[in-house]
């Protein structure tokens, strides 16, 4: 009798699938479907821009890795996104025509070369207060990573064009445009390879510029920050012409990686820079650029490649911020640094903006999204409606109303619900953080989704009880001590047959049939085994050491059982 069942169901399956296969989709009936937000928006995500309306200080506008540009009429409570039409969502600088604050530039792509970072598509301009926008330029750049718009002539913009952080493109260096971005030069290039990493203006005479050119390149399993392109340049001119200031002028001997420069706006002819070399430090100029002194190596930051951001106090020109993992400050001028923010919020900094008139008002971006203070640090308010978490992967689970999952960049692995049954909809408390880290993919137990498979970077792997929180730790070994090679984002895949069976990725593939209690290698190495490349993840960073996982490389990253 079920051998009968069983034939009856096959026949009518193979009767249905030949009108089904042979129907088209029609399209028109999804076209009213909208997209909607169903968070989290607790841990939020990178911010990399930042800028204000001066006359209405509570008008901020911030740009960030992925979501696009963001602007508040509220003082940071609440927010709309502005840039959605756009055909990129990577931000790397803003800046705001102060004479007439209508008047927004936007630069694309990230300036924060990571191993996830998003390129950009050019620059944008709005004259409607971000209503609307139009892309000017500049669409070879990639990464745009500072805009400055003339004091006297708001047609008159330097941006600073970093280039494409995966390999040699002439569209980098310094542009100059002096109709409104109707046309572009470059006026500062030095070869393929280097673009211009951070660009600066004096406050009291407007045609007075530096600019830090940074030689780099990343490469899936390696990256190399700095060459003999880098370098400090200086412009009396806006930019028309340029000299290199060199180790004769005070500056270490090269070759030199990225450079962060900043102008103490209450004193001028004092510029800091922090600058990477054979031995990374901190320097100091007191008369307009043109000699340096070396002021301190401990205490003033870490991976220059992902940071090398500093600030000076607008009316304390000894007053000088460092922005990194943590923030530093120093108070005497770049001599002595100490701590002024550290994991009171989100670490891993890249944005910063201070009232001129009032220094007290600070807004800064992270890794974790955007915090503001308004006496000088000693209180931060986290803004957490800002939805910006970059997911690397997303998964769903049986449940009605089913539950998403996804691990985010630098925000660990969370769970939440597609839909909620009750008054006010998706709120941040709906979510659950269920591991730490860069998060990856999430992998439901799909017979109870009370369990998930949650994972971190370089192939470490938890079984996590999402009622209890009990975590066990299943990261494969292997059982002759061969070393294994895990991807930043390793493979992982549920088995579709057995709720208790997993596969995961090295340089083999792993198979566990208990949750990851045991675990089997059910192949050879998959991967081409290339040493040289082994080699070079294994030295990542070029000038300063950076090997965190991010570029192994000859392993597996995606399972499909």
């Amino acid at each position: 009798m079920q051998t009968k069942n069983y034939l009856i169901l096959w026949l009518a399956v193979l009767f249905v699938l030949p009108s089904l296969t042979a129907q088209q989709i029609d399209l028109n009936q999804f076209k009213n479907i909208k997209i909607r937000n169903i968070g989290p928006a607790g841990m939020s995500g990178r911010v990399t821009a930042i800028d204000v309306v001066l006359a209405d200080p509570d008008i901020i506008y911030v740009g960030t890795a992925s979501g696009g540009v963001w602007r508040s009429t509220s003082g940071g409570i609440d927010w709309e996104p502005i840039f959605d039409e756009a055909g990129t969502q990577s931000i790397g600088a803003i800046a705001i025509n102060q004479k007439n604050p209508d008047e927004i530039w936007v630069g694309t792509g990230e300036g924060n070369p990571r191993n996830s970072q998003n390129s950009g598509n050019g620059l944008y301009k709005s004259i409607d207060g971000g209503r609307t926008w139009k892309r000017v330029g500049l669409e070879g750049t990639k990464t745009i990573h500072r805009i400055i718009i003339h004091r006297d002539d708001p047609n008159t913009v330097l941006v600073a064009a970093l280039g494409s952080a995966w390999g040699p493109n002439e569209e980098r260096g310094v542009y100059k445009t002096t109709d409104g971005g109707k046309t572009w030069r470059k006026v500062l290039y030095v070869n393929d390879l280097t673009g211009c990493a951070d660009l600066v203006v004096d406050p009291q005479n407007p045609n007075k510029f530096f600019a830090a050119m940074w030689e780099y390149q990343r490469k899936p399993w390696t990256f190399r920050s700095g060459g003999e392109g880098s370098g400090l340049y200086r412009s009396y001119d806006a930019g028309e012409t340029w000299v290199r200031i060199t180790e004769k002028d005070g500056l270490p001997k090269g070759p030199l990686g990225r450079i962060g420069l900043a102008i103490a706006p209450s004193k001028p002819n004092i510029v800091y820079a922090i600058v990477e070399a054979k031995e990374n430090a901190f320097y100091k100029s007191t008369d307009g650029g043109h000699t340096w002194k070396k002021t301190a190596t401990k205490d003033i930051g870490n991976r220059p490649f992902y940071y090398s951001d500093i600030f000076v106090d607008p009316k304390n020109e000894n007053r000088v911020w460092s922005l990194f993992s943590v923030i530093n400050w120093s108070q005497d001028g770049g001599e002595d640094w100490q701590q002024f923010l550290g994991w009171k919020i989100h670490p891993d900094h890249h944005a910063f903006w201070i009232h001129p008139d009032d220094p007290s008002y600070i807004i800064e971006g992270s890794d974790g999204g955007l915090a503001i203070t308004r006496d000088g640090g000693q209180h931060w308010e986290f803004i957490d409606n800002l939805p910006l978490a970059q997911f690397y992967h997303i998964s769903v689970d049986n449940d009605i109303p089913y539950h998403v999952a996804g691990g985010m960049q630098d925000n660990g692995s969370w769970v939440g619900p597609s839909q909620v049954w009750k008054r006010g909809g998706i709120r941040n408390s709906d979510w659950q953080e269920v591991f730490f880290g860069d998060g990856f993919d999430v992998v439901f137990k799909p017979d109870d989704s009370r369990y998930v498979y949650a994972m971190s970077q370089g192939g470490n792997v938890a079984f996590i009880d999402r009622i209890t929180g009990k975590m066990k730790f299943v990261k494969p070994v292997h059982p002759d001590g061969i070393e294994l090679r895990f991807n930043w984002n390793a493979g992982i895949a549920q088995d579709p047959f057995h709720p208790c069976g997993v596969y995961f990725g090295s340089q083999f593939l792993h198979y566990s049939p208990d949750c990851g209690d045991t675990w089997q290698i059910i192949s050879p190495d998959l991967t081409t085994n290339d040493t040289i490349k082994q080699q070079e993840s294994r030295t990542s960073g070029g000038l300063t050491p950076d090997v965190t996982n991010a570029e192994n490389f000859t392993t597996i990253i995606a399972i499909a059982p």
